[in-house]
């Protein structure tokens, strides 16, 4: 098995190189201050070129007392036939700035710079963005610009922390439950053994890790906007991640154990090891995982979601071997699993356990699909699934050694018809693509976001506070359930005339992706407050409390 992992591992990363076309932002921009203008030069690889939108082709910076920044000037590009304007070759955008006569300070000014860069033939790349600190020494404007090294080791370090703690969320608490039942029955075996299944799971996780970050570069270079956990906006990811749940909680309860006719040796090579149970069991802890963006996670992956290849497949390793990392120790430490009781009956009582907790998290995939495909729709996926638990058990019942193996087969063959066929029947979301479904996205006094509304609050001078969020997102529900959308919350709110607005970002919304990355996340939740008067908003972390949100009300009590 190691000789596999290792050869699509050097697979994915040839085919990735081949995607790898977009030029490093480093390559392409660069900055710095000349008398009282700030200067950003864009290199243009030949075949290429650059569209003019503000959002996306831009230089910017933050205020800073006792300098007025003025607006960017653009130069002349060519009007294409659609009207659009479109620049080529070596492109400067130049901000001029005036200095109050009394400032004597030697600020560092930050400077933002960002592009979408597009072939010629019309696929465009993801948005890039470069920071630069720019120093400006007043009476002497001889600066040079610099990048910082730091942050990229900065944002590594924050991809293993946020994929350490990822093991703690409630995503991937019922997978670890799982493996760590693993565990208990591999407790009376050799040290060697509960290596090999350690670095399985490891193993597990990396590999989907891998293809996960393939497949973002593979979009990215396409052009499209993807951010983590984009796969649970498709209700057909979410259906089949459900199916395999539904189908692993039945198994808990022994209604079938794969024994396909046929397959003794590899059922024997299996139950010598279960190195591919561990394998499987990495890979679910990945497929559960995506939608919590723990601590931490968020802004690594916004960083990563904005670099070349090496960088993204850089910082999704990381956050695998952070997630992998306690059973790692676990392999290499395995005393601590002697702390875990014998087997005995009560493996059965815990296995039945983590089944109904498996059901839990089924539950937890159906109210995602509500949101995607509507209640009309989700009545068919229940339909499927007692379709499907009645195809299980045909074929834990009559697939057994006890039977013929023609009657094995027979059985078999019958529940791949039955499973199969009734998915055809049942599960057809053609009808959904529209469907829009806001009954309990904006619950009390929250309003639905845009951005029209929230200029026209902030040009009214009221306070307006952003949550975007998502129905899949539990690190959401959770800060949305135990602290926004409660009455001493929401009455602090209304109490400082702050106007509430929920982005939903459960089915994919182009706009709510733009903020976004306009903030860099990868994804939800992200935590915004206008506040009157100032034009940079104060941001939240992922996870929050009530303290964190009325430290940050008091913000406002000061102005």
């Amino acid at each position: 098995m190691k000789k596999i992992f290792w050869l699509s591992f050097i697979v994915l990363m040839v085919i990735t190189s081949l995607f790898a076309q977009t030029p490093d932002p480093q390559d392409v921009m660069s900055a710095k201050i000349e008398g009282n203008k700030i200067i950003a030069t864009f290199i243009i690889p030949e075949g290429m070129h650059l569209t003019f939108q503000e959002d996306l082709f831009y230089i910017d910076t933050d205020p800073i007392d006792g300098i007025s920044f003025g607006s960017t000037i653009y130069p002349e590009g060519k009007t294409t036939e659609d009207g659009y304007v479109e620049y080529h070759g070596t492109v400067i955008l130049i901000k001029e700035f005036t200095v109050a006569e009394d400032f004597n300070g030697e600020p560092q000014i930050k400077v933002y710079t960002g592009y979408q860069m597009c072939l010629d033939s019309g696929t465009c790349f993801m948005p890039e963005e470069l920071e630069f600190d720019l120093t400006f020494q007043s009476g002497n404007n001889d600066v040079s610009a610099k990048t910082n090294p730091m942050e990229i080791l900065k944002y590594l370090l924050m991809a293993f922390l946020g994929g350490l703690i990822l093991n703690i969320m409630p995503c991937v608490l019922p997978v670890l439950s799982i493996k760590a039942m693993s565990l208990v029955k591999q407790s009376q075996q050799d040290k060697k053994q509960i290596l090999r299944s350690s670095l399985a799971y490891t193993a597990g996780i990396l590999t989907s890790f891998i293809i996960l970050a393939l497949v973002i570069v593979i979009l990215k270079t396409s052009g499209e906007m993807v951010g983590w956990g984009f796969q649970f906006q498709s209700a057909g990811f979410v259906t089949a991640l459900l199916i395999l749940i539904f189908v692993f909680s039945l198994s808990m309860f022994d209604v079938f154990i794969i024994r396909a006719p046929g397959m003794t040796v590899a059922t024997k090579a299996s139950s010598k090891g279960g190195l591919m149970g561990s394998f499987l069991s990495g890979i679910f802890a990945v497929l559960l995982a995506t939608p919590c963006t723990a601590p931490l996670l968020g802004a690594a992956l916004g960083f990563a979601f904005s670099q070349p290849p090496a960088m993204i497949f850089g910082i999704f390793i990381l956050i695998g071997l952070g997630l992998a990392f306690p059973f790692i120790l676990l392999g290499f430490w395995p005393k601590a699993i002697k702390a875990i009781p014998k087997p005995g009956e009560w493996m059965n009582v815990f296995k039945e356990v983590m089944g109904f907790l498996l059901f839990l998290t089924a539950l937890y995939l159906l109210r995602s699909l509500y949101f995607l495909i509507g209640g009309i729709n989700l009545i068919s996926v229940l339909l499927y699934l007692i379709i499907l638990a009645f195809a299980v058990w045909i074929y834990g019942r009559f697939a057994r050694p006890e039977f013929s193996k023609r009657k094995q087969w027979i059985a078999t063959i019958a529940a791949l018809i039955i499973a199969v066929g009734a998915g055809f029947m049942t599960l057809d979301y053609a009808s959904t693509e529209n469907l829009t479904e806001e009954s309990a996205h904006y619950p009390r006094e929250w309003q639905k976001f845009s951005p029209e509304l929230v200029q026209q609050y902030r040009d009214e001078g009221k306070p307006v506070f952003i949550d975007f969020g998502a129905e899949w997102c539990l690190t959401c529900k959770t800060n949305e359930t135990a602290v926004l959308f409660t009455d001493d919350i929401e009455t602090a709110f209304k109490d400082r005339g702050v106007e509430i607005l929920r982005g939903d970002n459960t089915k994919k919304d182009d706009v709510i992706g733009e903020w976004l990355r306009k903030f860099g996340r990868a994804g939800v939740p992200l935590y915004i407050l206008y506040i009157p008067g100032k034009e940079k908003p104060v941001t939240l972390p992922e996870l929050i409390t009530k303290d964190m949100v009325m430290n940050m009300l008091k913000k406002l009590d000061e102005e």
